[in-house]
């Protein structure tokens, strides 16, 4: 089985962390979570409520985090999970986080995102040429980034796998197993 790094940092959403840590669990893959330290990150819980124009954030639980981004040798895990919420925005600028995600492309290993996750790589260039889902507001800097924004679920481009935001997790988590599973990787 594979072992998956989770790239992560404080605000990420509570599902689109845990629900992949989880999915990957009861597959049998190590799910091993990466942050700017050690420390746990505080997750929040991002709702769609009536009256508002976008979505609501609230506290959620915390992340129990195993390696700062510092410590990452890329060349040890077989995939990337890169969950969406607000830490996409800054974990993009750290260099480390450069050398992570640009491994898993160069090297063209299974990649996931969710929601705001494709904020990662699009920052680095990487998902020029490329057709990704995303958190649709984001869909003008998705195409910016030089990829083709598609509004679904579960958008497969070669080993990365991308979705809108949590309510999609299912069908994305089915189809990241999909190429999980397909991918020469890593044995844990």
């Amino acid at each position: 089985m594979a072992r998956v790094l989770i790239l992560t940092g404080d605000a990420a959403e509570e599902l689109d962390s845990m629900y992949p840590i989880f999915r990957l669990r009861e597959g049998g893959h190590e799910a091993v979570v990466a942050a700017p330290t050690t420390r746990a990150v505080k997750l929040v819980v991002h709702d769609f409520e009536s009256g508002w124009d976008a979505y609501t954030e609230k506290p959620g639980h915390q992340l129990p985090v195993d390696l700062a981004f510092s410590d990452v040798n890329p060349s040890d895990y077989g995939a990337l999970v890169i969950p969406g919420g607000r830490a996409p925005e800054y974990i993009r600028t750290d260099p480390d986080v450069a050398r992570i995600v640009t491994h898993f492309f160069t090297h063209n290993l299974p990649v996931g995102t969710i929601c705001h996750g494709p904020q990662v790589p699009a920052a680095l260039g990487l998902l020029r040429g490329r057709v990704t889902a995303a958190y649709p507001p984001l869909k003008t800097d998705v195409e910016h980034a030089g990829a083709t924004f598609v509004d679904g679920p579960d958008v497969v481009d070669g080993a990365m796998v991308s979705c809108r935001g949590w309510p999609d997790l299912p069908w994305w988590a089915r189809a990241f197993m999909r190429v999980l599973d397909k991918a020469s990787l890593p044995v844990s």
